[in-house]
């Protein structure tokens, strides 16, 4: 009985403790020694697998690797191919991304236990990409057509589904989740940008407040959406975007405001991806939700209270009548 009741107190009181707006992160910086210049994130598990790779693509080539941190480094390169880079991962340790060929062409690619298979629309001849994939197995992607302009899709072996965005003019499909909602961005123009999320075909524009280029780039199982987009000042930041409040959080890496682009997001709210640092490297960045110490604070006040209350109501009952003699 004592318990219900303090549980009860503490539910009643933490109820009236304030929501805050922003979430706190702590951040950690990652650096594949493959490349002390250049590191990507670009997708995390629940288990805090990570897809990337390292390697600017022209003084050192992209290779793709997975990392459990805080640096096991595995190599994840499609056989024969010229550079690789991993984009997703689902909580199987599934992975996708895509991969150059001696030739130049891109093509997209899976890697289910070790097992490599290379995926390429019909539709083009010079590049297919895939960047993100969901616990089935389905892909989010694109393709680029013989103008340069790029066709947004999901794959499922065997199968390429078209997406239609509103005002399409060139779009990617960059993220899915376990009920196929589907994010991405469609480029308007060279300079102009506005994400994307599609669930089930009715479509919602993703717009950071005052930014003219927004990208969105993952979503996790609870809605959350992530990416980046540019300020007036031609700042680059990270976002995330909370579907249910339709509340935007800007990100931005201490050591790279300015330059943070958010890639992933898994379902406990930990986000991947790169900044530039001081030095002009492009750093890979572990962003993981720090606990708020006021709102702990509070909780123990509550408790507190909860016992002084208990002990209140205790001491104030009247005590039982002496019986007569």
């Amino acid at each position: 009985m004592t318990q219900s009741f303090l549980s009860v107190g503490i539910a009643l009181l933490v109820a009236g403790i304030p929501a805050f707006a922003d979430i706190s992160y702590s951040f950690q910086a990652v650096i594949d020694p493959g490349d002390t210049n250049f590191t990507q994130l670009l997708g995390i598990n629940n288990g805090g697998t990570i897809a990337g790779y390292f390697g600017d693509g022209t003084i050192v080539p992209n290779n793709g690797f997975t990392l459990a941190l805080p640096s096991s480094f595995t190599p994840e390169n499609f056989p024969g191919s010229v550079q690789t880079q991993v984009v997703g991962i689902n909580s199987s340790g599934e992975t996708v991304g895509f991969y150059i060929d001696a030739g130049g062409v891109n093509h997209g690619f899976t890697d289910i236990g070790n097992t490599f298979k290379s995926v390429s629309d019909p539709n083009t001849t010079t590049v297919t990409q895939l960047l993100g994939v969901s616990a089935s197995g389905e892909a989010a992607g694109y393709y680029t057509d013989g103008a340069g302009n790029f066709h947004p899709f999901t794959w499922r072996p065997g199968t390429f589904t078209a997406i239609s965005v509103p005002g399409f003019v060139s779009a990617q499909a960059t993220g899915v989740n376990n009920a196929g909602d589907v994010v991405g961005f469609n480029l308007t123009s060279p300079t102009t940008s506005s994400g994307f999320l599609d669930v089930s075909g009715s479509f919602t524009t993703l717009e950071f407040p005052g930014s003219t280029f927004t990208q969105a780039l993952g979503i996790n199982n609870a809605g959350q959406v992530v990416g980046d987009y540019i300020d007036a000042g031609g700042g680059m930041h990270g976002f995330v975007f909370d579907t249910g409040a339709a509340t935007y959080q800007s990100i931005d890496d201490p050591n790279g405001v300015g330059t943070t682009t958010i890639n992933g997001i898994n379902d406990n709210g930990q986000l991947v991806g790169f900044y530039v640092d001081a030095n002009n490297s492009t750093d890979g960045l572990v962003a993981t939700v720090a606990p708020e110490p006021m709102y702990f604070a509070l909780v123990a006040t509550a408790f507190l209270a909860c016992i002084a209350l208990k002990l209140r109501k205790r001491l104030s009952r009247p005590k039982p009548l002496e019986p007569v003699v």
